[in-house]
């Protein structure tokens, strides 16, 4: 075993560990942290395999931007967790075989290469920035813009919930903070001195 493959076993490990403690983790903060130790794992994936464009995409678009979003919303959204954990036992079984099927697929494109030992490698591009480009802009055009519009759509929801009137907390609006007046804050009245009314005691 060379070097290469010990730092996939590695990271592959990693990468399982850090996916198994994202769905198994209480804390939804802690579980956000997985999720980004997973991402990271499988860019280092990406690097060995020399998909460079790949592995920092998903460094920069995921972890860099909708991670921060996913930490912002799950810590300023007031989750129950014990409603979201009430129907996970109900829902084991489903998930369960959803899962398995799901994995079943995967190990067998995985494994198709192991199967068959006279499968020619595939031709690897002088530049996999430029023949990825070009087949996102050419053939993948559709599939890339509706990638896109849904990924808006999750952002500008996440938004949303952040933004939403709670009764139980106070809040403050900077616009209108900015734009009162002094008259619209205090009332000036007009009141008789002290001396002026000892004298008006005094002469009565």
């Amino acid at each position: 075993m060379n070097a290469m493959t010990g730092f996939f076993y590695v990271f592959a490990a990693i990468l399982v560990f850090a996916a198994v403690r994202v769905i198994t983790a209480k804390n939804p903060v802690h579980a956000a942290l997985f999720l980004v130790l997973a991402f990271f794992s499988a860019s280092a994936l990406w690097m060995l395999l020399e998909a460079e464009f790949l592995a920092i995409s998903l460094v920069l678009v995921y972890v860099g931007a909708v991670m921060v979003l996913f930490l912002f919303v799950v810590m300023m959204v007031d989750l129950n967790l014990d409603k979201i954990r009430a129907g996970f036992w109900k829902n084991l079984p489903v998930a369960t075989i959803v899962g398995s099927l799901i994995a079943f697929q995967m190990s067998v494109v995985l494994m198709r290469g192991f199967w068959d030992p006279n499968a020619e490698a595939p031709k690897q591009a002088a530049n996999n920035t430029g023949a990825l480009g070009k087949l996102l802009y050419t053939e993948y055009l559709y599939p890339f813009e509706v990638a896109a519009l849904i990924l808006l759509v999750a952002m500008v929801a996440a938004i949303a919930l952040t933004l939403r009137k709670r009764k139980d907390t106070k809040s403050q609006n900077p616009s209108e903070q900015v734009r009162v007046k002094a008259a619209d804050r205090v009332k000036l009245v007009s009141m008789p001195a002290d001396l002026d009314r000892k004298q008006t005691k005094s002469g009565q």
